[in-house]
């Protein structure tokens, strides 16, 4: 009689062990899928940033002033850490900086550079000395030089301007061979204009 509780425990002890078991199956399962997703998901950012291009101020702002030289430079400003005139510090380099990373605007619309252009202008939003582009690496903010330089442009020149800096982001792409001008030499020649019998031709036929 003494194996009925033996058993008792035995049985007890199995189902406790299944149990345990079915518990942990799907809580491990889930997180292994939940692994996965996440794997999955910094495979994704990975290959996102992969594809991106970086941006290079400095490097676009050089292709401005090759498009407008006359575009002042505003580049004399010192450097905080070398204590040296940071020459590619350059006014357009702030201006892109501006426009993309403090104002978040897009670089391949007009109106959007319009609108930076007013900023300096003073007629859209302020600009912040205290986040412009070069306050935290040159001993003299740039913001009121700067300002001075976009309001000394003439209208034409701000035109010119917002056409330079919409090129660098979005250059135009060469035109195609085919648009080029044909050779007339290659030219298919017309059909000879048959002729037609004119006045006293027929008595040419006579003996």
């Amino acid at each position: 009689m003494a194996i009925q509780p033996v058993l008792k425990f035995a049985a007890f002890t199995l189902a406790t062990v299944g149990l345990t078991v079915l518990l942990t199956v799907p809580y491990q399962t889930a997180s292994l899928g939940q692994v996965d997703r996440s794997w999955l998901s910094v495979v994704s950012l990975g290959a996102q940033s992969a594809q991106a291009q970086p941006v290079r101020p400095p490097e676009l702002g050089q292709q401005v002033y090759d498009l407008m030289p006359d575009l002042p430079l505003e580049n004399s400003y010192v450097n905080q850490v070398s204590g040296e005139v940071d020459v590619n510090n350059t006014l357009a380099s702030r201006l892109i900086r501006y426009h993309l990373y403090v104002k978040g605007r897009p670089p391949v619309y007009r109106l959007d550079w319009k609108l930076t252009l007013a900023d300096y202008l003073g007629v859209n939003d302020r600009i912040l000395a205290a986040i412009y582009p070069g306050w935290d690496t040159l001993q003299t903010n740039p913001l009121d030089g700067d300002i001075a330089a976009i309001d000394s442009l003439t209208r034409s020149q701000r035109e010119q301007l917002v056409q330079a800096l919409v090129s660098v982001f979005s250059p135009t792409d060469a035109a195609p061979a085919n648009s080029s001008t044909p050779d007339p030499r290659s030219a298919p020649e017309a059909p000879p204009v048959p002729a037609y019998p004119q006045p006293g031709d027929a008595q040419l036929l006579m003996p």
